[in-house]
C-alpha cells in the first residue's frame, strides 16, 4: 500500500527585489517514489505547476546552500534557521520562492517517520517487486479466463 505525506505551506513568490506575493504551495511525499518530494505551486491566473526533486536536496538545503542545475535550495541567511529560498530554473527563466523553514522541517520530519532517510532503496525495491507480482497475477488470470 502506498502512503503519502502532504502539507500546504504559504510561500512568497519573489518576482523582483521590490515585488513578491504569497501563494499556497502543496508539498507531497509518496512511498511509491521514496527519493522525491513534489511541490505544487498555485500561481494566480495559471494552472498549478508541480516540480519533483530529491527529498535529500530539500533536507540539506534548509541548513546550507545545495543543488546544481534546475533546482537550488538554500537558507535565506546562512547564520540563522529562519527562511529558505527555493530557486527553480528552466532555461534562462528563474522563479524564486521564500518559505519559513519551520513548516518545511515539520513536513520533512513527517516524511522521515514514514520512510527514514537512507531506507528508500528497500522500499523502492519492494514496490517494484509488488508491481511485477501483481502484473504477473493479472496476466495469469486473463490467460486462464
Amino acid at each position: 500500500m502506498r502512503e503519502s505525506v502532504q502539507a500546504e505551506v504559504m510561500m512568497s513568490f519573489l518576482v523582483s527585489e521590490e515585488l513578491s506575493f504569497r501563494i499556497p504551495v502543496e508539498l507531497r511525499y509518496e512511498t511509491g517514489d521514496p527519493y522525491a518530494v513534489r511541490l505544487t505551486f498555485h500561481l494566480p491566473g495559471d494552472a498549478p505547476v508541480t516540480w519533483a526533486f530529491g527529498r535529500e536536496l530539500l533536507i540539506d538545503g534548509v541548513g546550507r546552500p545545495c543543488g546544481e542545475g534546475d533546482v537550488r535550495v538554500s537558507p535565506a541567511e546562512l547564520d540563522t534557521l529562519g527562511d529558505v529560498l527555493i530557486r527553480l530554473q528552466v532555461g534562462s527563466d528563474q522563479a524564486v520562492f521564500r518559505s519559513s523553514a519551520a513548516p518545511l522541517v515539520a513536513f520533512l520530519d513527517r516524511t522521515d517517520k514514514l520512510v527514514p532517510l537512507g531506507q528508500e532503496g528497500a522500499l523502492a525495491d519492494f514496490d517494484s517487486h509488488l508491481d511485477e507480482a501483481l502484473d504477473r497475477i493479472l496476466a495469469e488470470e486473463q490467460s486462464a479466463g
